[in-house]
């Protein structure tokens, strides 16, 4: 995290606004019963002092500071309301955390500046969640809260409430919790929300639990070990703690598929898709509406839109409505792409108790949801969970708190599994529900991997990217339906190299490689965006270019010349159309970049994997977790191989997550993972905090850190800032100046949190002194490279 160095020299000195006699000054240091006078304002005389967190980032200043209140301003400034206040020379936001009827400072109060809105939009709950946040991270309070409650929208916060929400009934949920536990065995009786469910509960096997989502439709937690012990936990009222593998499926059976345009428009001679709701949508919207059903509120965090939309037509399908500024109703979404009004909108129907459930996105963690009894997380894998601002939280941890100290439920699903979640499994903390292998074999499609060895016999065409073997099953597939074709990068050429010594391009300004951004444009640097029309080679001064890396575009324009008379379709953020939501069951090619892959109606009768070897060729930590996470996410989407679907992977990918693709065993390859991270000391097995930024600096923090000494120290090392190329959210460096190192910390896991305690004492003193340089500190990294 960066250190900011505003603070002015009397920082830590708050004046009075206005020159006070010595009796004022005394009240105001020591307030009692009365309202006092301090220069022009009268004070309350009821609880007179307000702790406040100011909205200033620097680590020094991280704690509360006391106010007074102005006897005006008493009845609007409670805990968890916004306020300004003034600090040093300048006027500050800040957040009322409670009222005190004195002050523990020495020196003079100030009064409040004013009250922004008397709305308390901090709730105790949120509050300390975000003080844990901030401790488990290295991380500043101020830091946390702007993550944690939206900009004010005054017109949103002025509209009156709505009416109460109307919960719908649930007529097949268990009366009696214990009525369907497998084998006989007593279901606990309802208890708090801090009562715990055992390993014992969730590991019995899951036959027929009723569905709350209506009794038309079996269960979508009926397949698994432990999903109807943990419906029942829920509707009884307890917290139960689980990693969830998902099955492959796009609908279950009996689920009507209603149309939802797909975004980007649609092909020539495509009907209007309609957007299939998903197997663990589904029974995502079950467990709420079981969590709903015991009289608790619930709260499920996704990684993108696409995902918000699945997940909301799934609870609409199970009786709930979207609360929107026409219409009341159950749940509502909290995303960064609805706008400022429309979110301010639904945190306030949160935060008021009008609704019972909210969906969103990350920062939707931080939800006030009422009496919360389930949190929830969806493919904790992607990247879009992560936060990119400090102290860089990341969704799953924030809610695994968060369940701690509410006493909430856990849920942790994705159709892959991280090796976070993997270490969640093995330290008790957690407990699996998965299929058995024969469910799991139902539902999967077929798949091969088409590496070098297995395409040995096809000859020449056995070294295309587009192997003779793939251009069949292609070929065949679009008999029965839409083909799905992932590609790892998107554009045209993302990489090109020089065409008589394949020397790889580099722009002339920057040294950012070169890419081709369309057929027939000139090359383009993919760094700085400069134009390399004049370009040649440094080595041999050849002034033509080929393909390193194909991307998205080219793929569609070689599959197109591949299959005349097919529509194919493009996929993707940077994609003419933009991402796709759903396409119909018409065939057609439809080419997606990781994340991007739009769900057919029916599913896809083929899926081909291409540039294998490209997704497991980086160097890093999570490259074979991320690797499989995609292929997985993609291959989800096929039809079952009972209905001829197939996925084939091309390329000589590394063989960790291929065999783990072909076996379709996602916790097998985790817990190998971590059984060899926790063998070589590496994360999640132990606590990690890695320190980037000039090397003076960086050198200064670590060497105030107890516990970094030389067994528990890594580097410094240059980064890959140092040549030029820009950092996460940074414009790019001077390559004169001194290149940014990194120094890598790592602990026991018991020796965490005071990891984190030195790490926020060590910044505090560097933005005490004022000490030069950047400096960014990072807990708990996704990779230490």
């Amino acid at each position: 995290m960066t250190s900011q160095d505003t603070a002015s020299e009397d920082a830590g000195e708050q004046l009075t606004l206005l020159p006070a006699p010595e009796a004022a000054a005394r009240a105001a240091r020591s307030p009692g019963k009365g309202a006092r006078p301090v220069g022009a304002l009268e004070i309350s005389s009821d609880l007179p002092v307000a702790r406040v967190v100011l909205d200033l980032s620097p680590h020094h200043l991280d704690r509360t500071f006391d106010y007074l209140v102005p006897a005006a301003m008493a009845a609007g400034v409670q805990p968890g309301v916004r306020v300004k206040a003034r600090f040093g020379p300048q006027e500050v936001d800040g957040f009322v955390l409670a009222r005190a009827e004195h002050s523990d400072h020495d020196g003079r109060l100030v009064p409040l500046k004013r009250l922004v809105s008397p709305e308390q939009v901090l709730t105790p709950q949120v509050a300390q969640l975000c003080r844990t946040v901030a401790d488990h991270y290295a991380g500043t309070l101020s830091d946390v809260l702007r993550l944690a409650v939206p900009p004010r929208h005054a017109r949103s916060e002025a509209a009156p409430s709505g009416s109460e929400p109307v919960v719908p009934d649930a007529p097949d949920a268990p009366a009696d919790p214990s009525a369907d536990a497998p084998g006989g065995a007593s279901a606990p009786e309802p208890a708090g929300p801090g009562a715990r469910a055992g390993a014992r509960d969730l590991a019995a096997p899951s036959e027929a639990v009723g569905a709350p989502a209506g009794p038309a439709r079996p269960s979508e937690w009926a397949p698994y070990r432990g999903g109807a012990a943990f419906l029942n936990h829920l509707v009884g009222g307890s917290g139960p703690r689980a990693v969830w593998t998902a099955l492959p499926g796009r609908v279950a059976d009996g689920v009507p598929v209603q149309g939802v345009r797909a975004a980007g428009g649609r092909g020539a001679g495509d009907e209007d898709p309609a957007q299939a709701v998903q197997h663990w949508a589904l029974a995502l919207a079950e467990a709420v509406r079981a969590t709903v059903t015991g009289g608790r509120g619930a709260l499920v965090v996704l990684p993108d839109a696409r995902d918000v939309d699945q997940m909301a037509r799934a609870l609409e399908l199970a009786g709930y409505t979207a609360r929107t500024a026409r219409q009341d109703g159950q749940f509502v979404r909290l995303t960064a792409d609805e706008g400022p009004s429309p979110r301010y909108r639904s945190f306030l129907a949160a935060l008021r108790g009008e609704v019972p459930i909210v969906i969103g996105t990350r920062a939707a963690a931080f939800a006030p949801v009422q009496d919360l009894g389930l949190v929830a997380c969806w493919n904790d894998g992607e990247e879009t969970l992560a936060e990119p601002r400090s102290p860089y939280p990341h969704a799953r941890e924030v809610l695994a708190l968060r369940s701690e100290l509410e006493g909430a439920a856990f849920l942790l699903g994705s159709v892959s599994r991280t090796v976070q979640a993997q270490a969640l499994l093995e330290s008790g903390w957690a407990r699996e529900v998965a299929a058995p292998r024969e469910v799991l074999r139902a539902r999967a499609p077929r798949v091969r991997a088409l590496t070098s060895v297995e395409l040995a016999s096809e000859g020449a065409g056995a070294a295309a990217r587009l192997p003779s073997a793939a251009w069949r099953a292609v070929r065949d597939a679009l008999g029965a339906g839409p083909v799905l074709v992932q590609v790892p990068r998107a554009g045209y050429m993302p990489v090109v190299a020089c065409a008589r010594c394949r020397t790889a391009a580099h722009c002339g300004t920057c040294h950012g490689p070169l890419m081709l951004p369309g057929p027939g444009a000139p090359p383009q640097c993919a760094w700085c965006g400069a134009l390399a029309g004049a370009w040649s080679c440094d080595e041999c001064h050849w002034t033509g270019l080929r393909s390193v890396r194909v991307g998205s575009g080219r793929t569609a324009e070689e599959l197109g010349r591949a299959f005349p008379g097919v529509a194919v379709r493009v996929s993707g953020a940077s994609a003419p159309g933009g991402v796709i939501a759903a396409v119909g069951p018409r065939p057609a090619v439809v080419v997606a970049t990781p994340g991007a892959e739009p769900v057919a109606e029916g599913g896809y009768a083929a899926a081909l994997l291409l540039d294998a070897a490209l997704s497991t060729a980086h160097v890093g930590l999570a490259v074979a977790q991320d690797a499989l996470h995609r292929w997985l996410a993609a291959a989800g989407l096929v039809r079952s191989a009972r209905e001829g679907g197939q996925v084939l992977l091309v390329g000589d990918a590394a063989p960790g997550p291929t065999n783990a693709l072909v076996r379709w065993d996602p916790a097998g390859f985790a817990d190998r993972e971590l059984a060899e991270r926790r063998e070589l000391d590496l994360p999640p097995a132990v606590r990690v905090a890695a320190v980037t930024g000039d090397r003076q600096a960086v050198d200064a923090v670590v060497a105030r850190v107890g516990l970094a000494d030389a067994s528990t120290t890594l580097g410094p090392v240059e980064v890959a800032e140092a040549a030029g190329r820009p950092a996460r959210g940074g414009p790019a460096r001077d390559p004169s100046l001194q290149p940014p190192v990194r120094t890598i910390v790592r602990v026991p896991l018991r020796e965490g949190r005071r990891l984190a305690r030195e790490l926020s004492a060590s910044l505090a003193v560097r933005s005490a002194k004022r000490e030069g340089g950047t400096v960014r500190v990072q807990l708990d990294p996704k990779e230490m490279l």
